[in-house]
């Protein structure tokens, strides 16, 4: 998932709180604004690939910039692209259709607990009792959002797709450390730059969903009508718009300043804002209510998840700066998410 960077003087955590304040609130509107299109009939993954398609249109001139990153990180890309892009994004939309916003998004949270997993069990590394009690405290608080007692009152397929979005995250936290060194050698790669590896991880993720959306199907219709939202009727186009230019490429963008800016911790502790501000606006936009129990519950995901990225062992590797992307943290240092 990201790889731990120690702390860098010329951080100005003032400057950097601003910005990662905005990205937290920037990704969590993402599944407010698609889940009106997917309900007025936009399949899920057609909202996926106009979210990527969309970004990597945005982001095309980072791309040209960073052309080298092709040839000097091409596994770093495609696993951006493939994980935290098409894979998370996929997974998380198409939850979307079946179970709540903030639901989707508090299982989603699971990947900073599921990392430690990958490191004690894979990688045979020791974690600390803190990141033990983190795993517990995000699986006890996942169980209360779930309802596990009512017999999983959500949709079980939903629920599997959040947890796939989850699993994704994993994926390119471990690809992007062990891409942290060159190929063949032990010795340190230079840091690849967080803005073009989100540039070509869209792009990459575009073509890939391609592939398994066939946009050419998209019932285009849906954007030239209006979706309901809270009671009024929004433009689809005007939702597409947000998705992109917001929820995707100020998100990504201000994700990239905040994390070069703020020490680990604090970067950390604001991504997982966006948790909560994915479940606030779709209790007010959406009107998607969570019991007080799952509300507790949803807490205890995002201190499990807090104290679990706080206590990942450090890698035995030269680390390399931060990456930003999709939303969602684990060890702290990169800011991936998804959605």
């Amino acid at each position: 998932m990201r790889t731990h960077t120690s702390m860098d003087p010329s951080r100005a955590p003032a400057s950097g709180l601003a910005p990662a304040l905005v990205s937290a609130v920037a990704f969590g509107s993402s599944g407010v604004a698609a889940k009106p299109l997917i309900e007025a009939g936009m399949e899920p993954l057609h909202v996926t690939w106009l979210r990527a398609a969309g970004g990597a249109l945005v982001l095309l001139p980072l791309a040209w910039r960073h052309r080298a990153l092709v040839r000097e990180r091409p596994w770093l890309l495609l696993g951006f692209g493939l994980l935290a892009v098409a894979g998370v994004q996929a997974c998380y939309f198409t939850a979307l259709s079946r179970i709540p916003v903030g639901v989707a998004l508090l299982i989603e949270y699971l990947a900073p607990a599921l990392v430690l997993l990958w490191v004690r069990f894979v990688q045979r590394r020791a974690v600390s009792r803190a990141a033990a009690v983190g795993m517990v405290l995000a699986v006890g608080g996942l169980s209360c959002v779930v309802e596990v007692w009512s017999g999983l009152r959500l949709d079980g397929l939903g629920l599997l797709l959040a947890l796939g979005a989850a699993c994704c995250q994993v994926g390119y936290f471990v690809l992007s450390d062990h891409g942290s060194t060159a190929e063949g050698d032990h010795a340190a790669r230079p840091p690849a730059d967080p803005a073009g590896v989100i540039a070509y991880g869209l792009l990459i993720g575009a073509l890939a969903l391609t592939v398994v959306a066939r946009p050419w199907h998209t019932d285009w219709s849906v954007l030239a009508d209006s979706a309901p939202l809270h009671g009024t009727a929004v433009h689809g186009l005007a939702l597409l718009a947000w998705i992109v230019l917001v929820a995707t490429a100020t998100a990504y963008l201000t994700g990239v300043v905040s994390v070069r800016r703020l020490s680990p911790p604090v970067a950390g502790v604001v991504a997982c804002l966006e948790a909560v501000v994915a479940t606030v606006l779709a209790w007010v936009l959406l009107r998607e209510h969570l019991s007080a129990v799952q509300l507790a519950g949803g807490a205890l995901v995002l201190l499990g998840a807090l104290v679990a990225q706080r206590s990942t062992p450090k890698p035995r590797a030269a680390a390399a700066p931060p990456v930003a992307g999709s939303g969602g943290t684990a060890d702290a240092a990169l800011d991936v998410s998804a959605r």
